[in-house]
């Protein structure tokens, strides 16, 4: 079969789904136009406000499609074969994770607009709520390690040096330098706004070019940033720190406008690689559609670490947490829901399959002790090389890897931010002194972590990742659950997808107990294991929760507007 081909029968697949089981899933909501969203009821020009759906779309795409379905589909395929992963990938996106974002999504416009904790507070007690608070914080936790690790591994160059090069390079240097003179690049144009206040078509036709112009020096200034991983690691967990704590004028909205550009242009040089490069013959599938269901011992078996591994590019608790916490609040009627929620969700989808084909087109050794970022950024060279020609291969391949640590910036900045807002909720402190603190153990204990395992270890913590991320969008789906008994909707559609990502997931955290017990299991084994048994009682106190309010016969009246 051919990438074209593949790539065809997929995004037909996420049509029919969102045609089909997305308009399924809206008329069980009933959603209904003329109903006053919390954008308008709640309106306050900052954080409730009415947005049109295409622009909704685009920001809450940029926020959700971030590092998690390019390097899970990567390290799944390496595993596994990529036939798996894409299948997962297929009906995970339809049937789970965009059911999941889209009741997310609902759940948290029919009750003002507040978090998914909170909606798990308001039909499972206090209790509940707290202990889904502590379970979020401890996954965000483990997205900042995971994507922490994996991206100063990209930061570093370990390969052969590219062919027919006429200047010094050092692929990691380029990527690193071009992902800093970004971030560089989106607080001057933050300040740009702000003071001079240019119209933003002026901003755009200015920093968008610009944005590329830094991927062309850092293919000449690589070898000026080079450092080891664990440096590149600390100097990211200290810009999650500050720009966790700046204002989002400063660094936040300007980097998320800028980045949007980025992934856009990453998806259309995917589809151009996959289609035009498949079709001319220049691109070809070299790995294996399947590898086995158990690869390297316990934490290898395909049941349940395939579903775990790629994570965000079929369900994500993570998608949840943007759902209740921005998206939610600039719905401007409830029908966007679909779009946004469940639409959203698909493209992400996508993007995994784009991350997939940068593996099945490259031969083993280009996958050899690469980190995923390395891969990907590889993968998107190959694909532009095709259009461009082997002549522009450097300048290529550094925008696919400093794309994919454009999202890992992203991914950060929003996980430390709500990593603080938590701490301060459970803590009960406010004020200035307070989230400093917060911040700084929401990014103190991954930079411990990491440093405990050594240099690329992202591997060891990316199972537990997309473990606890997977976890969080089962529980998720439990408030939902419980939510729509006590208001009379059927639920069964949000039920089967919560007991079978709960099921894999608990299976999941069980297995890495087992493996921390083992005799010869390492410093990290031992700690993911300490953390998947926090994990798992938290879990299942709210389980034991969920199940008695789901068997009760005669549920209490929701605190909540009935839908």
């Amino acid at each position: 079969m051919s990438l074209p081909l593949i790539a065809g029968v997929f995004l037909a697949v996420l049509a029919l789904g969102y045609r089909f089981y997305g308009g399924f899933i809206a008329r069980q909501f009933g959603l209904d136009r003329e109903v006053a969203t919390p954008a308008h009821t709640k309106q306050d020009g900052v954080d409730f406000v009415p947005t049109k759906p295409f622009y909704l779309l685009g920001q809450h795409f940029s926020a959700i499609a971030a590092a998690g379905p390019i390097a899970g589909p990567i390290l799944a395929a390496q595993q596994f074969g990529w036939l798996p992963a894409l299948l997962w990938i297929a009906v995970g996106a339809v049937f789970i994770g965009a059911m999941h974002d889209f009741a997310t999504l609902v759940a948290s416009v029919r009750h003002g607009a507040v978090s998914i904790a909170e909606v798990v507070r308001s039909h499972l007690g206090p209790t509940a709520g707290l202990a889904m608070l502590a379970f979020i914080w401890v996954a965000l936790v483990y997205v900042i390690v995971a994507f922490t690790d994996a991206t100063a591994a990209t930061f570093v160059s370990g390969d052969a040096e590219l062919e027919g090069l006429t200047f010094r390079f050092n692929p990691g240097g380029a990527v690193a330098f071009a992902s800093i003179a970004y971030l560089v690049l989106a607080v001057v144009m933050g300040l740009v706004d702000r003071y001079l206040k240019p119209p933003l078509w002026l901003q755009t036709l200015i920093f968008v070019p610009a944005t590329l112009g830094v991927v062309f020096l850092g293919t000449r200034m690589s070898t000026l940033l080079v450092m080891d991983a664990k440096s590149w690691a600390a100097l990211i967990l200290a810009y999650c720190f500050v720009a966790s704590l700046t204002p989002v004028w400063v660094l936040l909205q300007p980097r998320g406008y800028l980045g949007g550009f980025v992934l856009y242009a990453a998806l259309a040089v995917g589809v151009v690689g996959i289609f035009y490069g498949g079709l001319s013959g220049e691109l070809s599938i070299q790995q294996p559609a399947f590898v086995g269901f158990e690869v390297a011992g316990p934490s290898g078996m395909l049941f349940p670490f395939l579903f775990v591994t790629i994570a965000c590019g079929a369900c994500s608790g993570f998608h949840g947490l943007v759902c209740s916490g921005t998206t939610s609040k600039q719905i401007d009627q409830e029908p966007h829901c679909k779009p946004v929620g469940y639409g959203a969700m698909l493209l992400e989808g996508f993007v995994a399959v784009i991350a997939l084909a940068t593996v099945m087109v490259a031969t083993k050794a280009d996958l050899t002790g690469k980190a995923p970022g390395a891969v990907y950024g590889a993968g998107l060279g190959r694909f532009l090389v095709t259009v461009l020609g082997k002549e522009h291969l450097v300048f290529a391949t550094t925008f696919g890897a400093m794309a994919f640590s454009t999202f890992v910036f992203d991914t950060l900045d929003v996980s430390t931010r709500l990593g603080r807002y938590i701490l301060q909720e459970l803590t009960g402190k406010k004020g200035r002194a307070a989230a400093m603190v917060a911040t700084l153990v929401t990014c103190g204990v991954p930079l411990l972590f990491v440093f405990l395992a050594g240099t690329g270890a992202w591997r060891s913590f990316w199972t537990l990742f997309g473990t606890s991320n997977q976890l969080l969008a089962s529980l998720s789906l439990l408030g939902v659950c419980v939510w729509l008994k006590r208001t009379g909707r059927p639920f069964g559609y949000a039920l089967v997808p919560m007991v079978f990502v709960g099921a894999v997931t608990v299976t999941s955290l069980v297995l890495l107990v087992r493996e921390a017990l083992l005799p010869m299991s390492s410093a990290v084994s031992r700690v993911n294991g300490v953390v998947a048994v926090v994990l798992l009682a938290l879990a299942l106190s709210l389980f034991t929760v969920g199940a008695r309010a789901l068997l009760a016969r005669r549920p209490p009246p929701a605190p909540a507007p009935a839908v």
